[in-house]
């Protein structure tokens, strides 16, 4: 392990395209909205480019098709500072090996419903471990999401692991963590409803909820950390060891992006050893100045 600390983001990259209006559309229902725009995106991304925004070394492993979508997302990660050497660059075809993308419709209240095409990373295997072996073995912290391969982040997760690093792992969207992929992991964040899929009760999105959560799921994780929300986030281990963290009250206007702030700095506080009270802290201030934000005042991921 390298005495620098570096956090390793292995995810997914999409090109997001914002749309706004006064509220989501129905099923069959057609809404006027008011501005679009593109966005810099995926989870992966966003967790680096957060990551990288607390001054620490990161590093994005993916993949994009060479496309304009690519480019796009290529030159963002470059401009935040996030090392991109080892995003993949994908000439094998079109239509599924196209870039992966978005397309999230916001509401007057900030709230937003998103589609995802997932495009090249669904390809993120094997031979994109071993061409990072060598920044891998060097990880402090890998960062993984459920936009790519269970397969292919438990590859990731092995070969960190066997170098001394740790696992965190933002389990979304909701699915089931393979057998080979779940005792890897150190730290698992989730929500309420991914909470609740994989301690299989019922979770109630509030403070006492979130931490009856992670109390539950630390007979399988050695770290859980289970955000509520406008209500806060819990933590627990399997030391007995239990914190809950109110949310920063702000006047709210996107909740977009706010989980990808919170897992980035949070990693990034991990990986300098600060004490989980002071990184969970951090990133729930960090992700509370987004929320915070209006869209369109946020950084200028606007293609030039």
């Amino acid at each position: 392990m390298t005495s620098s600390p570096i956090v390793t983001v292995f995810g997914s990259l999409h090109y997001d395209i914002a749309v706004f209006g006064p509220d989501r559309p129905r099923k069959g229902e057609t809404v006027t909205g008011t501005s679009w725009h593109p966005k810099f995106g995926g989870k992966g991304g966003n967790q680096a480019v957060s990551a990288a925004m607390s001054g620490i070394s990161t590093f994005m492993i993916g993949a994009v098709a060479e496309d304009e979508f690519g480019r796009f997302l290529l030159e963002t990660l470059r401009r935040r500072g996030v090392d991109d050497r080892f995003v993949r660059r994908d000439s094998s075809g079109s239509g599924t090996m196209s870039t992966g993308m978005s397309v999230a419709i916001f509401d007057e209240q900030g709230d937003y419903g998103a589609v995802i095409v997932s495009g090249t990373n669904l390809t993120l295997g094997d031979h994109d471990v071993a061409a990072a072996a060598d920044l891998l073995a060097r990880t402090t912290v890998l960062v993984l999401q459920n936009e790519i391969p269970d397969s292919a982040n438990a590859a990731a997760a092995k070969m960190v692991k066997q170098a001394g690093g740790r696992v965190l792992i933002n389990a979304a969207p909701a699915r089931p963590l393979s057998a080979d992929l779940a005792p890897l992991i150190d730290i698992i964040v989730v929500n309420a409803i991914e909470a609740e899929m994989l301690a299989g009760v019922p979770v109630v999105e509030t403070l006492d909820g979130a931490l009856e959560a992670a109390r539950k799921l630390v007979d399988r994780f050695p770290e859980v950390i289970v955000t509520a929300g406008g209500a806060g986030v819990a933590y627990a281990n399997k030391n007995g060891d239990d914190i809950v963290l109110p949310a920063v009250k702000v006047k709210v206007e996107s909740t977009h992006g706010a989980g990808d702030m919170f897992i980035g700095v949070l990693a990034a506080e991990i990986a300098c050893a600060k004490p989980i009270s002071e990184a969970l802290s951090r990133a729930n201030a960090e992700a509370a100045k987004l929320v915070a934000t209006p869209e369109n005042m946020r950084f200028n991921d606007m293609v030039a």
